[in-house]
Order: C-alpha cells, then structure tokens, then sequence
C-alpha cells in the first residue's frame, strides 16, 4: 500500500456534491413538467439545460486543481 494523497482534494468533493444536487435538480424539474410527458417549457427547455449545467459543473469540479 503506497502513501499516496488523494487524487481530489477535499474542496474537489464538495464542488462534485454540489454538481450532483444540480444534476437531480434538473431531472427533478423535467419531472414536474404539468405538460403531457413532459413535452412542456420545464421538460424540453429549462430542465435540460440545468442538467446540462451539473455535468458542466462537475467536469469543473473533477479538474479544478487545489491550490498548494
């Protein structure tokens, strides 16, 4: 077993949780669309875009480098 740190920083899984919570928000909105299967503004625009945004963000919060 090699002594070697954690490969994300404890600031890297706070920005991940985060990403997550937006992720579910969004899928959460699609689900709450009163429209027909979701064929409304929340399921086919706003919802998407939030989701879209969590992956962004966790693409983010995997490569942000800790400051030494």
């Amino acid at each position: 077993m090699s002594n070697q740190p954690f490969p994300f920083s404890k600031k890297n899984y706070t920005l991940m949780l985060i990403g997550i919570a937006v992720i579910v928000i969004g899928f959460t909105i699609i689900g709450l669309d009163p429209e027909p299967h979701g064929f409304g503004f929340m399921g086919l625009t706003l919802g998407p875009i939030i989701v879209l945004a969590g992956f962004v963000f966790e693409f983010y919060a995997i490569f942000h480098k800790a400051e030494k």
